[in-house]
């Protein structure tokens, strides 16, 4: 029982030992909260499809969280691009690539 104890108490006690750990992992649990207090609404959407398109729109708008894009403008130039859009040209719809490409747009517009 002791020996369990210590184990524990050394995984407990190792941020004293790296000032660069956190005491707790709040900052974790509050990036997750929306999702998880979501989860069980989402159960109840009506329709499998809805629910797989609901998780398609919430992982969208995640993503945007993740590279602080506004999700609405993403969003209104995805859906307005996004019609006209060959195959080979899907990737740059990305989150992710989007940004990326709205990053290089505000140089080019700074350097001119």
């Amino acid at each position: 029982m002791y020996s369990s104890r210590r184990k524990r108490w050394e995984a407990l006690t190792r941020f004293v030992d790296d000032g660069v750990l956190e005491m707790d992992n709040n900052l974790i649990e509050n990036a997750i909260r929306p999702s998880a207090l979501g989860k069980k609404n989402w159960l109840f959407v009506g329709h499998p499809e809805a629910g797989e398109r609901s998780a398609v729109i919430y992982t969208l708008l995640g993503s945007c969280r993740r590279h602080g894009i506004n999700p609405f403008d993403y969003l209104k130039d995805l859906f307005t691009r996004l019609p006209a859009a060959k195959i080979p040209e899907i990737k740059e719809f990305t989150p992710a690539a989007w940004a990326k490409a709205k990053a290089k747009e505000q140089v080019a517009v700074q350097a001119a």
